[in-house]
Protein backbone atom coordinates (compact mmCIF):
# COMPACT_ATOMS: atom_id res chain seq x y z
CA UNK A 1 0.00 0.00 0.00
CA UNK A 2 1.05 3.27 -0.88
CA UNK A 3 -0.29 6.84 0.84
CA UNK A 4 0.26 9.89 -1.37
CA UNK A 5 0.68 13.48 0.53
CA UNK A 6 -2.17 14.28 0.68
CA UNK A 7 -3.72 10.65 2.70
CA UNK A 8 -0.99 11.09 4.99
CA UNK A 9 -1.30 14.93 5.94
CA UNK A 10 -5.40 13.75 6.91
CA UNK A 11 -6.09 14.65 10.08
CA UNK A 12 -6.09 11.27 12.31
CA UNK A 13 -8.62 10.73 15.33
CA UNK A 14 -6.39 11.86 17.75
CA UNK A 15 -6.08 15.68 17.81
CA UNK A 16 -3.72 17.36 16.28
CA UNK A 17 -1.70 14.58 14.91
CA UNK A 18 -2.07 13.65 10.93
CA UNK A 19 -1.92 9.63 10.05
CA UNK A 20 1.52 9.77 8.96
CA UNK A 21 2.54 11.59 12.75
CA UNK A 22 0.51 8.33 14.21
CA UNK A 23 2.30 5.97 12.24
CA UNK A 24 5.53 7.51 13.17
CA UNK A 25 4.05 7.75 17.02
CA UNK A 26 3.73 3.71 16.70
CA UNK A 27 6.96 2.68 15.11
CA UNK A 28 8.88 5.13 18.02
CA UNK A 29 7.01 3.13 20.13
CA UNK A 30 7.38 -0.33 18.71
CA UNK A 31 11.80 0.82 18.54
CA UNK A 32 12.01 2.32 21.93
CA UNK A 33 12.67 0.76 24.93
CA UNK A 34 12.50 0.66 28.75
CA UNK A 35 15.45 2.51 29.21
CA UNK A 36 15.83 4.69 26.22
CA UNK A 37 11.74 6.16 26.71
CA UNK A 38 12.82 6.78 30.52
CA UNK A 39 16.19 8.88 29.40
CA UNK A 40 13.93 10.72 26.80
CA UNK A 41 11.20 11.72 29.44
CA UNK A 42 13.58 12.80 31.74
CA UNK A 43 15.23 14.77 29.09
CA UNK A 44 12.15 16.36 28.18
CA UNK A 45 11.36 16.93 32.20
CA UNK A 46 8.08 14.71 32.10
CA UNK A 47 6.86 16.88 29.28
CA UNK A 48 5.04 13.76 27.24
CA UNK A 49 4.43 16.51 24.65
CA UNK A 50 7.39 17.10 24.08
CA UNK A 51 8.80 13.46 24.17
CA UNK A 52 6.32 12.29 21.55
CA UNK A 53 7.32 15.70 19.55
CA UNK A 54 10.61 14.33 19.35
CA UNK A 55 10.20 10.93 18.94
CA UNK A 56 7.73 11.72 15.94
CA UNK A 57 10.62 13.96 14.63
CA UNK A 58 13.05 10.77 14.64
CA UNK A 59 11.01 8.35 13.29
CA UNK A 60 9.16 10.36 10.27
CA UNK A 61 10.68 9.68 7.39
CA UNK A 62 11.67 12.39 4.26
CA UNK A 63 8.29 11.35 2.49
CA UNK A 64 4.88 9.10 3.39
CA UNK A 65 6.77 5.74 1.37
CA UNK A 66 9.75 6.18 3.99
CA UNK A 67 7.45 6.75 7.00
CA UNK A 68 5.34 3.37 6.13
CA UNK A 69 8.63 1.21 5.30
CA UNK A 70 10.06 2.51 8.51
CA UNK A 71 6.60 1.28 10.49
CA UNK A 72 6.70 -2.19 8.18
CA UNK A 73 10.41 -2.83 9.76
CA UNK A 74 9.03 -3.28 13.16
CA UNK A 75 5.39 -4.62 12.92
CA UNK A 76 7.00 -7.95 14.85
CA UNK A 77 8.62 -6.00 17.42
CA UNK A 78 8.57 -6.47 20.91
CA UNK A 79 10.24 -3.31 21.72
CA UNK A 80 8.25 -1.48 24.15
CA UNK A 81 7.89 1.33 27.08
CA UNK A 82 7.55 0.46 30.28
CA UNK A 83 4.08 -0.26 31.53
CA UNK A 84 1.11 -3.48 31.22
CA UNK A 85 1.18 -5.15 28.10
CA UNK A 86 -2.54 -4.72 27.60
CA UNK A 87 -1.55 -0.62 27.44
CA UNK A 88 0.69 -0.64 24.76
CA UNK A 89 -2.26 -3.60 23.07
CA UNK A 90 -4.54 -0.38 23.43
CA UNK A 91 -2.02 1.66 22.00
CA UNK A 92 -2.14 -0.63 18.58
CA UNK A 93 -5.60 -0.70 18.58
CA UNK A 94 -6.50 2.43 18.95
CA UNK A 95 -4.21 4.27 17.09
CA UNK A 96 -4.40 1.64 14.18
CA UNK A 97 -8.32 3.16 14.07
CA UNK A 98 -6.85 6.74 14.54
CA UNK A 99 -5.50 6.07 11.23
CA UNK A 100 -7.69 3.75 9.24
CA UNK A 101 -11.04 5.92 9.91
CA UNK A 102 -9.49 9.13 8.12
CA UNK A 103 -8.70 7.28 5.58
CA UNK A 104 -11.49 5.19 5.17
CA UNK A 105 -9.98 1.98 6.20
CA UNK A 106 -12.25 -0.59 8.06
CA UNK A 107 -11.40 -3.29 10.41
CA UNK A 108 -12.62 -3.74 13.36
CA UNK A 109 -10.00 -6.21 15.97
CA UNK A 110 -10.95 -9.28 17.56
CA UNK A 111 -13.77 -9.14 20.08
CA UNK A 112 -11.85 -10.67 22.74
CA UNK A 113 -8.96 -8.24 22.21
CA UNK A 114 -10.93 -5.24 22.07
CA UNK A 115 -12.61 -6.53 25.07
CA UNK A 116 -9.50 -6.53 26.95
CA UNK A 117 -8.37 -3.16 26.02
CA UNK A 118 -11.96 -1.79 27.39
CA UNK A 119 -11.43 -4.15 30.47
CA UNK A 120 -8.00 -2.02 31.34
CA UNK A 121 -9.51 1.50 30.04
CA UNK A 122 -12.54 1.24 32.64
CA UNK A 123 -9.86 0.16 35.43
CA UNK A 124 -8.24 3.03 35.41
CA UNK A 125 -6.22 6.19 33.65
CA UNK A 126 -3.22 5.55 31.92
CA UNK A 127 -2.16 7.25 29.03
CA UNK A 128 -5.92 8.80 28.76
CA UNK A 129 -8.69 9.58 31.26
CA UNK A 130 -10.54 6.20 30.15
CA UNK A 131 -11.65 5.50 33.77
CA UNK A 132 -12.95 9.38 34.48
CA UNK A 133 -14.88 9.11 31.08
CA UNK A 134 -17.19 6.41 32.08
CA UNK A 135 -17.62 7.28 36.03
CA UNK A 136 -21.18 7.04 37.31
CA UNK A 137 -22.16 5.00 34.26
CA UNK A 138 -23.53 1.41 33.44
CA UNK A 139 -21.10 0.61 29.94
CA UNK A 140 -22.35 -2.35 27.95
CA UNK A 141 -21.02 -3.82 24.46
CA UNK A 142 -23.58 -5.28 22.17
CA UNK A 143 -21.55 -7.41 20.85
CA UNK A 144 -19.53 -9.20 23.53
CA UNK A 145 -19.47 -9.43 26.97
CA UNK A 146 -17.78 -6.03 28.34
CA UNK A 147 -19.65 -4.37 30.74
CA UNK A 148 -18.96 -2.32 33.57
CA UNK A 149 -20.61 0.53 36.39
CA UNK A 150 -23.39 1.72 37.37
CA UNK A 151 -25.57 4.37 36.62
CA UNK A 152 -27.27 5.51 33.41
CA UNK A 153 -26.42 3.04 30.63
CA UNK A 154 -24.65 3.62 27.78
CA UNK A 155 -24.46 0.64 24.95
CA UNK A 156 -22.44 0.10 21.33
CA UNK A 157 -20.10 -2.08 20.04
CA UNK A 158 -16.91 -2.96 22.10
CA UNK A 159 -14.71 -0.76 19.52
CA UNK A 160 -16.85 2.13 19.79
CA UNK A 161 -17.03 1.47 23.71
CA UNK A 162 -13.03 1.09 23.81
CA UNK A 163 -12.31 4.18 21.39
CA UNK A 164 -14.65 6.81 22.85
CA UNK A 165 -13.22 5.79 26.61
CA UNK A 166 -9.93 6.91 24.90
CA UNK A 167 -11.02 10.18 23.83
CA UNK A 168 -12.18 9.88 20.11
CA UNK A 169 -15.14 11.67 20.67
CA UNK A 170 -16.56 10.67 16.64
CA UNK A 171 -17.44 6.92 18.42
CA UNK A 172 -19.59 8.43 20.96
CA UNK A 173 -22.01 9.32 17.78
CA UNK A 174 -22.22 5.34 17.71
CA UNK A 175 -23.46 4.83 21.09
CA UNK A 176 -26.75 4.98 22.78
CA UNK A 177 -28.92 4.75 25.73
CA UNK A 178 -29.48 7.36 28.75
CA UNK A 179 -26.19 8.49 29.88
CA UNK A 180 -24.35 8.41 25.87
CA UNK A 181 -25.29 12.37 25.97
CA UNK A 182 -23.04 12.39 29.32
CA UNK A 183 -20.15 10.11 27.84
CA UNK A 184 -20.11 12.47 24.89
CA UNK A 185 -19.54 15.36 27.03
CA UNK A 186 -16.64 13.66 28.97
CA UNK A 187 -14.89 12.28 25.76
CA UNK A 188 -12.06 14.61 24.79
CA UNK A 189 -9.55 14.32 21.87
Amino acid sequence: MSLNQAQWNQQSLCGRWTVEDVVAHLTAAASVGALRWLVSVLGTRFDFDLHNDRRLAEYRGATPDETLDRFRRVITSRTSAPGPTVAWLGEVVVHAQDIRRPLGLSYIPAVETLTEVARFYARRDFTVPSRSTIKGLRVEATDGPFSTGDGPLVSGTTLALTMAMAGRRVYCDDLTGPGAATMRERCTT
